[in-house]
C-alpha cells in the first residue's frame, strides 16, 4: 500500500471531519495502527482543527466571574435577627431645647439627602454596568453563532458530493508545503485549505493559480492565518491543476515559477 496516496486522497480529513463512511471509517483506523505515518497526518490535522476552534472559543467578561463568585461567597441571609443590648445611662441626659432639635432635623435631613444621592448614583452605575455587560455578551453571542455558522458552511463544502478535491505538494523549492483545493467546477467555488505553509514576510503573500490550456489564472493571493481554517478563493469554470506561488504582496499578473511553493493536478480535465 502506498500511504502517502492514500493520505492525500482526503481521507485524513474526511475522518476527522466525520465525513467518512462506516467502512471508510474502520479501514482508516485499522491502517493507522499499522502505519505510523498515516496515524501522524491524522494527529496533525486534529490538532490544526483544534487550534482552530480554540482560537474562536469566546470567553464570557471577567465582571460576570466576579460577580458569581462573589455571589457564592457571600448569599445574602434572609433569617438574621439582630439582638441589642440595653445598657443603663450613667449620664443624666438634658432635654433637647427647640433650637437644637431643629438643627439636628435640618443636619439628619442633608445626611439623608446625600445618602439617598449616594445610593441613586450606585444604582445608576451598576445598572451602565450590567447594560455594558449584556451587550458585551450579546455581541460575544452574535460571534459564536456566525463562528458556528461559518464552520457549518465549511462542512457542507467539504462533504458535497459535486465537489472535486486537488491535493497539492510541495515542489522541490519547497518540498514540505501542502494544501488541499475544493473546487465545485457547477458553481465555479474554490476554497483553499492550507495543512504545512510557513509564514511569510509582511512584504510578501502567497498566490493561488489556476492552469487552463497550460496558461495560468489568477485565483487571489492569501495569508497563513491560523484562525482560518478554509479560505474562499476567486472562482473558476475550468482548470487542469491548481498552483501555489510567493508574490509581492497584493499579487501578480503572471506566477513566479521559481518561487512555486506547490501544485496539484486533476485526476482527468473538467
Amino acid at each position: 500500500m502506498n500511504v502517502k496516496d492514500y493520505i492525500v486522497s482526503g481521507i485524513v480529513e474526511s475522518y476527522v471531519l466525520g465525513l467518512a463512511s462506516g467502512e471508510e471509517r474502520a479501514e482508516f483506523e485499522r491502517l493507522c495502527a499499522e502505519y505510523p505515518e498515516l496515524a501522524a497526518a491524522r494527529d496533525e490535522f486534529e490538532e490544526s482543527v483544534e487550534k482552530f476552534a480554540l482560537a474562536n472559543a469566546v470567553k464570557p467578561p471577567e465582571s460576570v466571574k466576579v460577580r458569581f463568585l462573589e455571589a457564592i461567597q457571600n448569599p445574602p441571609s434572609l433569617n438574621q435577627t439582630k439582638t441589642i443590648t440595653m445598657e443603663k445611662a450613667t449620664t443624666p441626659v438634658r432635654p433637647m431645647r427647640q433650637g437644637g432639635f431643629l438643627r439636628f432635623m435640618a443636619a439628619a435631613s442633608v445626611v439623608l439627602l446625600i445618602g439617598c444621592a449616594y445610593f441613586l448614583y450606585r444604582f445608576s452605575e451598576q445598572n451602565a454596568e450590567l447594560r455594558s455587560s449584556n451587550q458585551e455578551l450579546a455581541a460575544r453571542a452574535q460571534k459564536s453563532d456566525s463562528i458556528l455558522n461559518k464552520i457549518a458552511d465549511e462542512q457542507k463544502v467539504v462533504s458535497d458530493p459535486n465537489v472535486t478535491v486537488v491535493n497539492l505538494v510541495g515542489t522541490q523549492t519547497a518540498p514540505k508545503s501542502s494544501a488541499n483545493i475544493y473546487w465545485d467546477s457547477a458553481s465555479t467555488n474554490v476554497y483553499l485549505v492550507v495543512k504545512n505553509m510557513p509564514q511569510l514576510p509582511s512584504d510578501k503573500q502567497y498566490q493561488l493559480w489556476a492552469l487552463i490550456d497550460g496558461k495560468p489564472k489568477d485565483l487571489g493571493v492569501f495569508d497563513v492565518n491560523k484562525e482560518k481554517f478554509i479560505v474562499k478563493m476567486k472562482n473558476t469554470q475550468k482548470a487542469e491543476a491548481f498552483a501555489i506561488t510567493i508574490e509581492q504582496k497584493g499579487g501578480s499578473v503572471s506566477p513566479t515559477l521559481e518561487k512555486m511553493q506547490s501544485l496539484g493536478k486533476l485526476k482527468q480535465s473538467q
